[in-house]
């Protein structure tokens, strides 16, 4: 089946998570955003497992009759319609007309339709949401591009990710505060990893990683050195009700882990910062972070069977031009025994993670143990 997915607020990224478990990953940029992209998946995908995708939705095959006709087959009761348009030219006034074009059809088939009101062309994610599109037989939206109809059959329950985010009992914002949907994202730029495989974060801090990967139906293991950070990691996997896991101190640099199927983790971003640093200072930090990131790509080499993907989030310094500074990692991490791994759509820079103005912002680096 071929799906929709509207992206969230970095689509390039989107795409790099969409290519590591699905097949024929075809983005479709569009003047109206947010940006779209098409795949293909043998089942229907779980929107909540996918960090970067805002809303998910099945092609509805062509002609206006057959659309009109699976409205008309819904439920008894009355129905809940919006309509998200992406084609070009479009506007709210055309978007709204088309619901009230099908309201009109549907209404003469003896159906009751409610028509959510277009402000701007497509809804926003909290408006589908709150309205429980798709979570609700008779609670439709569809999706209409220049390429096809579409049928939403998820989209991002922002209450969850809210409440996993700020309802944690264990939080510290010295340390940095991972959002849960990058930690899905690092987490599916693994692959499409085994059932109940085990997910390693050798930098767990206070979970974030360790307590998506147990909500994706994975092994959370969890490494940190500092005890305190293993204590909070405990308290939020518990919070979860998370039972089966694996804490344990150790420095990233020199520690021995047991089994593990994968790595995904936020390394050391280095100190916290509220302006760009001048260069003497940005030196420092990016020699301390190099350090730690090499030594535990070293360490972690010689521990890593052939094939093993390791997604890391490194650092990267916002500078007065509005650019922002790497590391620069990737000769190096090849010659410790990694391929770094290769996306049909996407290239290794354009794998950054930031917010307007962000002053630390998270680099992604996606490897295979060779």
């Amino acid at each position: 089946m071929k799906y929709l997915a509207v992206l969230g607020r970095l689509p390039k990224l989107s795409i790099a998570e969409l290519e590591s478990l699905f097949s024929e990953v075809e983005p479709r940029f569009t003047k109206t955003l947010p940006a779209l992209a098409t795949f293909v998946s043998p089942e229907n995908p779980d929107i909540n497992r996918l960090g970067g995708t805002q809303k998910l939705a099945v092609e509805l095959p062509d002609g206006f009759n057959y659309l009109i006709d699976s409205l008309a087959d819904l439920p008894d009761g009355k129905i809940t319609l919006g309509i998200s348009d992406f084609r070009a030219h479009t506007n709210a006034r055309k978007a709204g007309g088309e619901a009230l074009k099908i309201k009109k059809i549907l209404q003469r088939r003896g159906r009751s339709v409610r028509v959510l009101e277009n402000k701007t062309a497509v809804l926003s994610t909290a408006t589908s949401h709150h309205n429980q599109l798709a979570e609700k037989p008779n609670h439709v939206e569809i999706i209409m591009t220049d390429f096809g109809n579409f049928k939403l059959t998820g989209v991002q329950n922002i209450t969850k990710y809210a409440k996993r985010d700020q309802a944690r009992p264990a939080r510290d914002a010295k340390v940095g505060m991972l959002p849960p949907k990058l930690a899905q994202i690092l987490i599916n730029l693994c692959g499409d990893l085994p059932k109940n495989a085990t997910v390693l974060d050798p930098f767990c801090g206070t979970g974030v990683v360790l307590q998506e990967a147990h909500l994706m139906g994975y092994k959370p293991y969890g490494a940190d050195l500092e005890p305190r950070m293993i204590e909070y990691s405990k308290k939020n996997l518990d919070w979860l009700g998370c039972d089966n896991y694996t804490l344990e101190p150790g420095d990233a640099t020199s520690h021995t882990w047991q089994h593990f199927d994968a790595i995904a983790a936020e390394a050391f971003l280095g100190s916290p910062m509220s302006q760009p640093p001048v260069e003497i200072k940005l030196k420092q930090e990016k020699m301390r972070c190099r350090e730690i990131v090499l030594g535990f790509l070293k360490n972690l080499a010689s521990q890593t069977a052939s094939k093993t993907p390791v997604v890391i989030a490194v650092p990267a310094w916002l500078r007065e031009n509005g650019t922002y500074s790497r590391l620069n990692l990737l000769d190096e991490v090849e010659k410790l025994g990694y391929n770094v791994k290769k996306f049909i759509n996407v290239g290794p820079d354009d794998l950054l993670y930031y917010r307007e103005g962000q002053i630390v912002a998270r680099d992604i680096i996606v490897l295979r143990k060779k």
